[in-house]
Formats: C-alpha cells, sequence, structure tokens
C-alpha cells in the first residue's frame, strides 16, 4: 500500500468520494499497471484497460502485478463489438475534415483513439494517456473528437507542482502553465491561460489563487516586445476587473519569495506569494517544471488539460507510478466539474 501526502492526498481523497471511470489506453506499460493496481485496489477509480487482456495479465504476471477483478475491466479494440459502430461515430465527427470511413476504421484500433471515443460517448469519465505517447499522441485525438468547452477559445494544460517547501505558494502547492501545448501564446491565448489556471486552481486546490506572470525582468528592469506582452496582457487583464489577483512582469524569484518581492515589487500584491505561474512560451515552461522536479524533488502531475468538454490527461513519459497515480485522481476529480 502506498502512502500519500501534501496536496496529492487531498486530491486521491476527493477522488474517492466519487469514484470516476477513467480508460487507459497504454495497457502494456509496466508503470501504469503498477500505477492501476493501487488505483483500483485503493478505490481511487474505475479503470477500463485497453488492449488484450490475456496479454496484459502476462505482463502483470511477469511482474508481480495483482490486477483484481473489481473496478476494472478491459476492453480489446481487435475484437471489440462496438468497434464497428465507434468507427461509423468516428466518420461523422471528422468527415468534413477529410475522414473516411476505412481511415476511421483504422484508426479505432488504435488504443488512444479507441479510449478516445469512449470518453466522446460517455463511457467513460475521462483517461489518461502519454507514458508511452507523445503529448500530440494523446492530445490530438482529444482536440479532434471531444473538443473545447463551449465558450473556451483556448484549449492549455498545467503541471499541478507539489514542493517540499511548505513556506511557498499554497502551502507549497503551484499551477506552472502552460508547460505542454502552447508552443507561442498570444496575447489572447496568455490572457486564456491565466483565467483557465485559476479555475483549475480552485477546483484542485481549492485555495485563492494569485497569478504571477514570468519574464526575465522585474517591472520594468529590462526591455523588449516579450516584455512588453506580458505587460499588456496583465494590463488587460486588470481591466476586465477579474476575480483574482494578478501581476507581471515578475522574475521567479520576486514571484515566490517574500524577501526577493519587498525589493523588486514591493507595491505588488501578488509578488512574493503567487501560486499560479504562467510561462512566456512553451519552451520556458517545460524546462520550467522539469527544474523543479528534478532539482528540487517537487512532485509534478501533468501536463493535465484545461478547457475540453471532458477531462483527458497527459503524462510525462519519464512520469513514475506516483506521477500516474495522481494524474489519474486529477482526472476523476476534473471529471466532477
Amino acid at each position: 500500500m502506498m502512502e500519500f501526502d501534501g496536496i496529492l492526498k487531498k486530491i486521491i481523497d476527493t477522488a474517492k468520494s466519487d469514484l470516476k471511470t477513467i480508460a487507459i489506453p497504454e495497457s502494456t506499460d509496466v508503470r501504469v499497471l503498477k500505477a492501476v493496481q493501487i488505483v483500483t485496489s485503493e478505490k481511487i477509480a474505475k479503470i477500463v484497460l485497453i488492449g488484450n487482456q490475456n496479454n496484459i495479465l502476462k505482463i502483470c504476471e511477469e511482474n508481480q502485478i495483482v490486477l483484481g477483478n473489481e473496478n476494472i475491466e478491459y476492453r480489446d479494440p481487435s475484437s471489440d463489438l462496438n468497434s464497428r459502430m465507434y468507427a461509423q461515430k468516428l466518420y461523422e465527427l471528422r468527415k468534413e475534415k477529410g475522414m473516411t470511413e476505412e481511415k476511421a476504421n483504422e484508426l479505432v484500433m488504435d488504443n488512444v483513439y479507441f479510449a478516445t471515443m469512449l470518453v466522446k460517448l460517455g463511457e467513460v469519465d475521462g483517461m489518461v494517456s502519454g507514458a508511452i505517447h507523445s503529448t500530440s499522441d494523446t492530445l490530438r485525438p482529444a482536440l479532434q473528437i471531444v473538443k473545447a468547452r463551449d465558450g473556451v477559445k483556448t484549449v492549455s494544460s498545467f503541471f499541478l507542482i507539489d514542493s517540499q517547501d511548505k513556506t511557498l505558494g499554497s502551502n507549497g502547492t503551484f499551477i506552472f502553465s502552460d508547460c505542454g501545448l502552447i508552443e507561442f501564446p498570444t496575447e489572447e491565448q496568455l490572457i486564456d491561460i491565466a483565467k483557465a489556471s485559476t479555475e483549475s486552481f480552485r477546483l484542485i486546490v481549492g485555495d485563492i489563487p494569485r497569478v504571477a506572470f514570468l519574464s526575465y525582468s522585474t517591472k520594468g528592469s529590462a526591455k523588449n516586445e516579450a516584455i512588453d506582452k506580458i505587460v499588456r496582457v496583465v494590463h488587460r487583464l486588470k481591466e476586465e476587473n477579474v476575480d483574482f489577483d494578478l501581476d507581471g512582469e515578475l522574475q521567479l524569484d520576486a514571484a515566490i519569495i517574500p524577501e526577493v518581492a519587498k525589493l523588486k515589487a514591493p507595491e505588488s500584491n501578488v509578488a512574493g506569494k503567487a501560486n499560479i505561474l504562467i510561462f512566456p512560451n512553451l519552451e520556458a515552461g517545460n524546462i520550467g517544471y522539469k527544474m523543479a522536479q528534478r532539482f528540487g524533488n517537487a512532485l509534478a502531475l501533468g501536463p493535465v488539460t484545461q478547457g475540453l468538454k471532458k477531462p483527458i490527461n497527459d503524462l510525462s513519459r519519464g512520469c513514475n507510478v506516483e506521477d500516474i497515480i495522481g494524474t489519474i485522481a486529477v482526472t476523476c476529480v476534473q471529471a466532477k466539474e
């Protein structure tokens, strides 16, 4: 039995309170199967494993993994009685984009597309993939099939970071965004990312969001167009009278360390106590979360998508069992919306 603490324990307890069903297409990965063993035995979620049951159980036997019959189901695209129906639905959804019936039949045999169709049709509450698939392979079907929620212009992603230093952020917890999806966000996309991240923070962390737009400059200590863009974004959000505190541009230390904030941004209502960090681009975000994870030994769950009609979440291919359990639990919490 694995012990959980901090924000991960809170998320898992919330998931347990209303059991959701999550599709898992990467049924041959040992880390994933170890996570599924814990998730189902601890009643964190019900799991639908996509793939051949005999092959899955053989891998489990070889790796001393015991999957019980409770809270777990197996669905094999190659023999599933509904595969043809899913292919027809996929064709109807995508025919205006050039999808053919032949291509739809082929795609439904892919575990990720099969699982995505289960989400689309409401047979499961969400999906988690990415341990052996790239982000694009996981999220492309989601964006094509499940699509954005009504009124959402930008589907983005975040990492839930749980630092060992509980004086930082919200008792050590942060959202880093966008670290997995939008490569070079426009002003409008940065605004959407900030708004979505505050919603995610309230849902998952349950605390007051404080948003910092990060840069290598704090309050005009450097000048260029990238910094000007952040200043414009902050100004536009403040003009909207959004229901969360925000500031920028801020360097990382000014955003999260009170002593540095007093020196660099003494009049800021966010500096020194930010718990949502908005990165200027995907490159910075990806580097940032991995440094927190690898140098700071922080728990990093994600990238978690925000803005889809139903939750489909990606894993880093460097994930461990705890990361997978956490991402499944986060997906369950998102499914409660």
